[in-house]
């Protein structure tokens, strides 16, 4: 089933054709599709080193291919700044074989995704996870700021969203509680401390993991300045109380650092309950869980 409206489709022999026409150095190398829970890129293995992303939603060329570009120049940045591994930008493909966008190449990364081995009771994952957010926090913002757009800056700019999912979600969940979680946490001000680099997406699906430890971090196109605690979403898409705690007492997290992350974890779950209820399951349940760890935590003041 189709996640979005005028969802592209994105076939194998689409791909080969595309990459034996724009890349023949690839010919040799087999394409495979990969079953991810990813809702914005199809993605395609090319041979055992390189995975092309293709954009799953309508868009005009030139938009999307600056788009793109964006987001190789972040993953770019973020190549060997910290101590886990991100996938490296190899190339941008163009428009072709009945396909009517842009798309990109980069390197493949070994490991299974949290949706598929879930860490929630690790300790240990805890503390990478913790290292991961410290890591990113120290890179340089080079005098940029949050840009204004999407989660990181101000919790009260989702009202007419989080006002869209509740509407939406009267059938599958606890809206008035939901409802008032959030009326308390939409005041939460904004933190005085400057914007942090972050990763910007730490859900399950972004997140490797082998052998209950962080094995690398995937879709590092939203690598940017925002909000201190905006990568403390991972917190509650991940982990279970025990190891949160252990991830909060690593970093160092004060009350209201602490309360923003769970609120912008609060808007991000919301969102994937009823968007992907039927379209993509996994995706739905795994937003159902964060939102469960959300309201068993302690609320707000």
């Amino acid at each position: 089933m189709k996640m979005h409206a005028n969802q592209l489709t994105v076939l194998p022999t689409t791909v080969r054709a595309l990459v034996d026409q724009q890349f023949p150095e690839w010919r040799s190398l087999p394409i495979r599709s990969i079953a991810a829970q990813g809702t914005v890129n199809a993605v395609f293995r090319i041979g055992d080193r390189f995975a092309a992303r293709f954009p799953l939603e309508p868009a005009d060329v030139e938009s999307a291919r600056r788009r793109l570009e964006c987001e190789m120049e972040a993953a770019r940045e973020l190549v060997g700044r910290i101590r886990f591994p991100t996938p490296e930008p190899v190339a941008l493909g163009e428009p072709g074989a009945g396909y009517p966008l842009p798309w990109s190449v980069q390197t493949w990364l070994p490991g299974t995704v949290a949706d598929d081995e879930e860490p929630r009771e690790s300790v240990a994952f805890a503390r990478d996870l913790a290292d991961l957010i410290g890591d990113l926090r120290a890179i340089d913002t080079r005098g940029r700021t949050f840009v204004g757009t999407g989660r990181g800056g101000d919790l009260q700019s989702h009202d007419a969203w989080m006002e869209t999912c509740f509407r939406h979600s009267e059938q599958l969940l606890d809206v008035p509680r939901l409802r008032h979680f959030w009326a308390t946490a939409r005041e939460l001000p904004r933190n005085a401390a400057e914007d942090v680099m972050a990763h910007g997406d730490l859900v399950p699906g972004n997140v490797l993991v082998s052998a209950g430890r962080l094995a690398g971090i995937l879709d590092v196109g939203s690598f940017a300045p925002a909000d201190l605690s905006l990568d403390l979403v991972s917190a509650w898409h991940l982990l279970e109380a025990g190891p949160r705690q252990v991830l909060r007492n690593r970093l160092g997290c004060d009350d209201l650092e602490w309360e923003r992350g769970k609120a912008w974890a609060f808007v991000q779950a919301m969102g994937l309950v009823w968007y992907y209820v039927e379209s993509n399951p996994t995706m739905s349940r795994s937003g159902q869980r964060s939102l469960e760890r959300i309201l068993a935590d302690k609320s707000p003041e």
